[in-house]
């Protein structure tokens, strides 16, 4: 079958270590399923993948992916969660130690077929396309938990968006918008910030501006280049969550004496569980959204939506048809 796969790591210059070529299909085990995918969507794991961050050299070649909408054995129209947890596991599939991430261990959703735990796969909202549903588990996921699960955000409250063009980003000021939160977004790009308005964001300032007033939680994605501005964005008791550091892990300083003068909560977030999936799709449904679609390419052409991504030239999901 058709397949983009990690071949080697190069940290330097990732797209260089993608394959698309014929990988063998997967085998379901015992309670597993086989997912026909009919559309998968890029994150930024996968660039990380390819540096050989969060995957092992043992397990290459990797198929890549966390993201598939498709059809199961029985014909249901599903959408595939991509956090494999150990089977004895119970409660928030998250927090297990043992847990790993579609494109880890086992074979991920850039391909024709992919075999998930029968508890992975929700059905797909029939209001959306698959190349919509392909953009729900890791980005919208990881936004709704972040903002209904991670912090203490209520309607009415102010939210600040660092980093408005990302997935994450432009899915959390569309929930948000949703929620009815007052939303705030930046970014260093003028075309950026003018989108972030048009999906949902009250007003958009440049990244690093002084906000017209601090705000009730920051939604962080992006790390060490906005690290000190989330933090003095916030009112005294409020809540950064976050759930990336596309800029870099290691900002000037922890600015530890504002956190602890200030009562501030510094929240970590990743992915979701099954069953917030769930709520997303229900949440969505219900509120009418739409994901937002950077671009959208064949599988054949997955180099094209890699460099693009690698570029930072993205608002929105990249997605892939099979």
């Amino acid at each position: 079958m058709l397949a983009a796969y990690a071949a080697r790591f190069d940290a330097d210059d990732p797209i260089s270590a993608l394959e698309v070529g014929e990988r063998p299909e997967p085998v379901a085990a015992d309670g597993w399923v086989t997912v026909d995918v009919k559309a998968t969507a890029l994150n930024h794991h996968d660039l990380w993948s390819l540096k050989g961050v969060g995957l092992a050299e043992k397990n290459l070649p990797m198929i890549l992916g966390c993201d598939a909408a498709g059809i199961d054995p029985d014909g249901n129209e599903v959408v595939v969660h991509a956090v494999i947890s150990d089977p004895s596991w119970k409660g928030d599939e998250t927090l297990d130690p043992k847990r790993s991430l579609l494109s880890e261990v086992h074979q991920g959703t850039l391909a024709q077929k992919i075999a998930v735990p029968a508890a992975n796969v929700v059905p797909k909202p029939a209001g959306l396309s698959f190349e919509e549903a392909a953009c729900l588990p890791t980005a919208w996921l990881t936004a709704y938990r972040m903002l209904f699960t991670q912090s203490p955000l209520k309607p009415g409250d102010t939210v600040l968006v660092q980093g408005a063009g990302g997935g994450v980003a432009s899915s959390l000021i569309t929930l948000a918008r949703a929620a009815g939160l007052r939303v705030w977004a930046t970014s260093r790009d003028e075309g950026k910030r003018a989108k972030a308005v048009e999906i949902g964001a009250h007003e958009a300032f440049e990244s690093g501006a002084r906000l017209p007033e601090r705000v009730d939680a920051v939604m962080e994605t992006v790390g060490q280049a906005t690290w000190s501005h989330s933090l003095k964005s916030l009112k005294q008791g409020g809540t950064v969550v976050i759930s990336g550091a596309t800029s870099g892990q290691a900002p000037k300083s922890a600015e530890l004496n504002r956190i602890f003068f200030l009562q501030l909560r510094v929240q970590g977030s990743t992915m979701g569980t099954r069953a917030e999936l769930a709520e997303l799709v229900q949440f969505m449904a219900n509120a009418g959204i739409r994901p937002h679609i950077d671009s959208t390419y064949a599988l054949a052409d997955a180099r094209e939506g890699f460099t693009k991504l690698n570029a930072g030239d993205v608002f929105g999901k990249i997605v892939f048809t099979v």
